[in-house]
């Protein structure tokens, strides 16, 4: 209900300006938003003035792979540019191209694509599936990547992606519950990544040095020893700074696509008699038909395979994750990821029939093995050209050939140190890009305060608030994988958490466009929502076929994640498609329910609660959330009194909810301005509510003290009722019990709501311990009487409570009524089992209780018993809430009846935790307003717990037929 009184909000005193000229209470500078375009990919701070200085452009050379904080090949805007000459000295400077820009972007994805895998597995890889099947798992890797490159282009399209990478683009289109989760889990995965990459760079370096003869301890603990010293090389350059990274990508892919030249000139260069030995015989129809098909060995698979290979497909989104260097990333993201995806799909493809078409499966690498004629026992293709493997191939002692060999690249290249540097460059980049992008993404999932204890790690140092905690976390991370120094073994882990990634973003992709939010409007257009979320399924399989345990840790901890963030609800508001597709919902199933017709078994008791502000009034708001809670519709009203322009500072309605949601009260909030509290109900009453989602009952606090205010406030309050009536609405009044006066705050209670609300708690905690709710059902109003109680006790605040049932009978028929209610009470299934019949109901009151009556409407008495006609008339057309001696007689019998109802309240349920009466029902026009609130006042008067008058619209809400 509204406050008595209304405070006006205090006029705003404009501050004077700075810098700048004043208009009001705004300057002009406060109106100039900044450009947020250059804002880092990685959280980085904003750019301090003097970054934009002149000097700063002139003196610093290199300034133009900077960009406001972080690395970039696009240059800030320079006077060289412009111009035709050139300072003395100076050479002439210009800016890239698009076309240079667009080349970056997939240099980028290939150079992430081209990795560890490529050299020192994909050969293994052919030799243990055989080429038509290591096909096969390429094409199904290019699928998946294909489609969810798809899906990158459409989300990062959609709006400028400044931060973050995948995480960002999960988190701000499905939001924060899931973002959060699965950015902890692509920033585990690069954490990782790091180790695999290094640990391929160690086993490199561990087999020249066996080569050499030149072992450290032994080959395992060689890889960890190289592993461990690289990882911390590279930690010190990530902390020391990338400013010389971009070019260095560019020197990498260099390398690389040497090496690979390299390699297919290799192959058509006569073998040596050492080659021969080691398994190379160039081109040859026997050795592809022969590796054409699988041989598995050691416990090998399909899928073992493919979670081995496909690693390497993670490249794809490194063009997300640099989104924010690019000029026009809708152009950029798409051509440079699918660009990449399709060139390394075509050189993994060349590169598996190549190698499976010049090298046998083993081979011993021995000279002696050499023969002229192939003996009898001789087996495998090698006979043919003069060598005989037999004994190692059948003895498994085999140190040569495709499935035995992981170097087999260089083995077959012109150069082999050429594929060295390759495998150098490709490694090395490989892990520092992840060494730096795990600890970015995780100090961007840090300072959005998702998760706790966390925090810490977001913090950063340095101009380029480099995250140092995060990348003091992922370095122990990587040590921790590279430990376990088996490529093999941490490939198929990389491979579930990166899979996990692609289908959840591949599912952002589908469930954005599958909600049509207007705000869903990607530049790229050459994507399908269907094809997403076949992806995304897809992803989720291959991750249970790959390792099942891996997947459902993985699945698990976005599960617990996913939990913890929807029960803590993060304050941050991304407009994510989840919340589009919640009003897509609600919109549906609330245009549904008008095709469906009301029943009795469905309804449900959806409130209007008269809060006034919801924090004026704890324990009504407690009492109809408890009982409409996750069932049903609640709906705060608050009626502010007067013509008022401004809201009343404090109780704006973003304010009300906050207070509701931090109390946990589903409820929704309501407010209008109105000449009276009257009025402003019936604008509630009609206004408020959806379709059938539309309250139908009223709630109300206990007009506590109206005999001192003026008697036309208590004529609006209880024309209310009247109204609620006429409107076929039900009516709850709640009264507590005396010295918590709840129903008459006004707005110098704001500032102690707190303790109002705490006073509250404890009385309804200390009623609770009584264990039992008082259901006085005298009158039968359709069982909304009963139902309240009912939804009251199927919470765990009120499920311990005794129900205790009294209603209205005969003395000579007792027994009769009683069994009567029972049978009733148990065909409705509400679990009420004690039933008490008051034959005494009827005696009339004791004398000085009806004294009490009389003396309390006294006051409002027209005594027109010697009164003129004309006056009284008069009278009554003035003040209609005066009750004339016709008025007591008529209603003699009813006032003896709530006289008489509270002495039984006060025998039987003096210790109750609830009493719960039916509210009698008075004739509009035929009854004044003074003496119905008088008839509550006395039925509820002098009990100690919380009473609740119910009366139902006098149709069924309860029933026991199936239909």
């Amino acid at each position: 209900m509204a406050a008595s009184t209304v405070c006006e909000s205090p006029v705003a005193v404009p501050s004077p300006a700075v810098g700048g000229i004043t208009h009001g209470r705004f300057t002009i500078s406060t109106h100039l938003g900044k450009e947020d375009d250059s804002e880092t990919i990685y959280c980085l701070p904003d750019p301090t003035n003097d970054s934009m200085s002149v000097s700063s452009l002139t003196q610093n050379s290199t300034f133009c792979l900077r960009t406001f904080g972080y690395n970039t090949l696009d240059a800030v805007p320079n006077y060289q540019h412009y111009s035709k000459t050139q300072m003395p000295g100076e050479d002439k400077r210009t800016r890239p191209s698009l076309a240079d820009l667009r080349c970056y972007m997939m240099i980028r994805c290939m150079l992430n694509i081209w990795g560890v895998i490529l050299y020192l597995r994909l050969s293994w890889i052919t030799a243990q599936a055989g080429i038509a099947l290591t096909w096969l798992i390429i094409i199904m890797s290019v699928i998946v990547t294909s489609i969810t490159g798809l899906s990158i282009s459409a989300i990062s399209t959609n709006g400028k992606v400044k931060s973050g990478g995948t995480y960002f683009l999960i988190s701000r289109s499905l939001g924060p519950e899931l973002g959060g989760s699965i950015g902890l889990i692509f920033a585990f995965a690069n954490a990782v990544a790091v180790s695999m990459h290094t640990v391929g760079f160690a086993e490199t370096v561990k087999d020249l040095l066996v080569e050499y003869n030149a072992t450290i301890m032994d080959p395992t603990n060689d890889i960890r020893i190289i592993g461990v010293i690289t990882v911390t090389v590279l930690l010190g350059i990530s902390l020391a700074g990338m400013e010389w990274e971009a070019k260095a990508q560019v020197g990498f892919f260099f390398v690389i696509m040497v090496s690979f030249a390299n390699y297919i000139v290799g192959t058509f260069i006569p073998a040596s008699k050492e080659k021969q030995a080691k398994g190379f015989f160039n081109y040859r129809a026997e050795i592809f038909a022969q590796n054409l098909l699988p041989c598995w060995q050691s416990d090998a698979s399909f899928f073992g395979m493919f979670s081995i290979f496909f690693p390497s497909a993670t490249g794809i989104l490194a063009g997300a994750n640099i989104s924010g260097d690019l000029k026009d990333p809708a152009v950029a993201i798409p051509k440079g990821t699918l660009s990449a995806i399709f060139w390394t799909a075509v050189s993994y493809l060349v590169i598996s029939a190549t190698i499976g078409s010049c090298v046998v499966r083993d081979a011993s690498g021995s000279l002696n093995d050499t023969v002229l004629v192939a003996p009898a026992d001789c087996e495998g293709i090698a006979c043919g050209y003069g060598w005989n493997f037999t004994e190692c191939a059948q003895a498994g002692t085999c140190t040569y050939g495709l499935i035995n060999y992981y170097q087999t690249m260089s083995l077959v290249s012109g150069f082999a140190p050429l594929i060295t540097a390759g495998i150098f460059g490709a490694t090395l980049s490989s892990a520092l890009a992840c060494l730096v992008s795990a600890p970015k993404v995780f100090q961007c999932l840090c300072q959005d305060n998702l998760y706790p204890g966390i925090g810490f790690f977001g913090k950063g140092y340095g101009k380029n608030n480099e995250p140092i905690y995060s990348y003091l976390l992922t370095y122990a991370i990587a040590i921790g994988f590279i430990l376990i120094a088996e490529l093999n073994m941490i490939a198929p882990i990389i491979s579930n958490f990166f899979l996990c990634s692609y289908a959840l973003i591949n599912f952002s992709c589908f469930h954005a466009s599958v909600t049509n939010s207007p705000g869903w409007r990607p530049s790229f257009k050459y994507f399908n929502k269907w094809a997403s979320l076949f992806c995304a399924v897809v992803s989720v399989v291959i991750m249970f076929l790959l390792m099942w345990w891996a997947a459902l840790i993985a699945i698990g901890i976005v599960a617990v994640l996913l939990a913890y963030a929807l029960y803590k609800k993060p304050a941050v508001n991304w407009g994510s498609s989840v919340q589009a597709g919640s009003y897509k919902m609600a919109l549906i199933y609330s245009m549904g329910l008008n095709e469906v017709e009301d029943h009795i078994k469905n309804y449900r008791p959806q409130c209007l609660v008269l809060t006034g502000p919801p924090n004026f009034r704890p324990a009504l708001v407690d009492i109809v959330g408890a009982f409409t809670k996750n069932h049903s519709l609640m709906v705060c009203g608050n009626v502010l009194i007067g013509p008022h322009k401004e809201k009343v500072p404090g109780v704006t309605s973003n304010g009300h909810t906050k207070w509701l949601t931090k109390r946990k009260i589903k409820s929704f909030y309501a407010g209008v301005v109105a000449d009276d509290l009257r009025s402003g109900t019936q604008m509630l009453m009609q206004a408020v509510g959806l379709g059938r989602m539309k309250p139908n009952v009223l709630v109300m606090g206990f007009k506590r003290n109206w005999q001192s205010d003026h008697p036309q406030n208590v004529d609006n309050y209880i024309g209310i009722i009247y109204d609620s009536f006429d409107l076929n609405y039900g009516v709850c009044m709640m009264r507590m019990k005396q010295g918590l006066d709840i129903s008459r705050m006004t707005q110098a209670h704001v500032d102690s709501s707190t303790a109002v609300t705490q006073q509250a708690s404890t009385v309804f905690q200390s009623e609770q311990g009584k264990k039992t709710i008082d259901i006085y059902w005298l009158f039968d109003d359709g069982g909304l009487t009963l139902l309240i109680p009912y939804l009251l006790t199927r919470k765990k605040r009120w499920r311990n409570c005794k129900v205790r049932v009294f209603v209205g009978g005969q003395i000579n028929r007792m027994d009769e009524e009683k069994k009567a209610m029972i049978t009733l009470l148990n065909k409705f299934r509400l679990g009420f089992h004690e039933v008490h019949v008051l034959p005494d109901i009827n005696e009339n009151p004791r004398p000085e209780h009806l004294k009490r009556f009389e003396d309390l409407i006294a006051p409002y008495r027209l005594n027109d018993g010697f009164k003129d006609e004309t006056i009284v008339k008069e009278l009554r057309k003035d003040c209609p809430w005066k009750i004339s001696d016709e008025d007591i007689k008529n209603s003699r019998t009813k006032s003896l009846r709530q006289v008489r109802v509270n002495e039984i309240l006060l025998d039987y349920s003096r210790d109750a935790a609830l009493i719960v009466v039916t509210m009698p029902v008075a004739r509009k026009d035929k009854c004044p307003s003074t003496l119905y609130l008088a008839w509550l006042e006395t039925l509820s008067q002098d009990l100690r717990p919380p009473v609740i008058l119910i009366r139902g619209n006098q149709e069924n809400v309860l029933t026991f037929y199936c239909q």
